[in-house]
């Protein structure tokens, strides 16, 4: 058995559903907390929605289920930071016509200390990359990337369940290949100029964190400067 969470809760099942344009085709820089939070949010969309609603989550919960120390008097100031964080990065996305379409991930955020809850709204033009979704999405747990520790881990491993349904697929392996400034730029990571410092400091982390905690497992080789 792989290491995860060790608190039992129905919500490390939740899963996250996205279009592969929101994952494939977007450039952002969302620390680790920041992703945990959206994804975490974005966990709870039933698939019955047609609209975005405030979604509601304990922060309690939250800390358990991400093995966060709940009596830390830090929780709520630092969870109020990465929300607020959420809502001031806003991000693009490439179009097909190689145009880029720049929008934000919330419109309105409600955090109650007094309750312990914070409540989420999603930007109105998210709705086609996360509401009603019927091809081209990928979904996974919440729960594998709750465990992480790294932003890129988190970032790395949902880019690569988004190649998973490919036709090209054979006995369940998938080849991906990216260059390594395109795969930088995914990242976030473009400020490792030396492939070793990126090799080192991102990737070899980012898989090693993947293959211990999450349903897939990462091997890669380098070609012409190819990933």
């Amino acid at each position: 058995m792989k290491k995860g969470i060790s608190i039992k809760s129905e919500e490390r099942y939740y899963n996250v559903v996205k279009h592969n344009d929101l994952i494939q085709r977007t450039k952002y820089d969302l620390s680790m907390q920041e992703q945990k939070i959206l994804l975490y949010v974005i966990s709870k969309i039933k698939p019955e929605d047609d609209d975005f609603k405030l979604y509601e989550f304990r922060i309690k919960d939250f800390c358990a289920i991400c093995g966060i120390d709940e009596d830390s008097g830090k929780n709520y100031s630092e969870l109020r930071k990465a929300v607020l964080g959420i809502q001031n990065k806003g991000f693009y996305m490439k179009q097909n016509d190689g145009s880029y379409l720049s929008m934000n991930w919330i419109e309105k955020s409600i955090i109650s200390p007094k309750s312990g809850k914070i409540k989420i709204r999603f930007d109105k033009d998210m709705k086609p990359y996360l509401l009603k979704l019927k091809k081209r999405f990928t979904y996974y747990s919440v729960y594998y990337i709750l465990a992480m520790k790294s932003k890129y881990s988190i970032r790395l491993y949902e880019l690569l369940k988004s190649y998973e349904n490919l036709e090209s697929c054979e006995e369940n392996l998938v080849k991906c290949e990216f260059g390594i400034e395109h795969l930088k730029t995914l990242l976030a990571a473009e400020h490792y100029a030396e492939f070793s410092d990126f090799r080192v400091n991102v990737l070899n982390k980012a898989i090693k964190e993947i293959n211990d905690l999450s349903d897939i497992f990462v091997t890669y080789r380098i070609f012409n400067k190819i990933l």
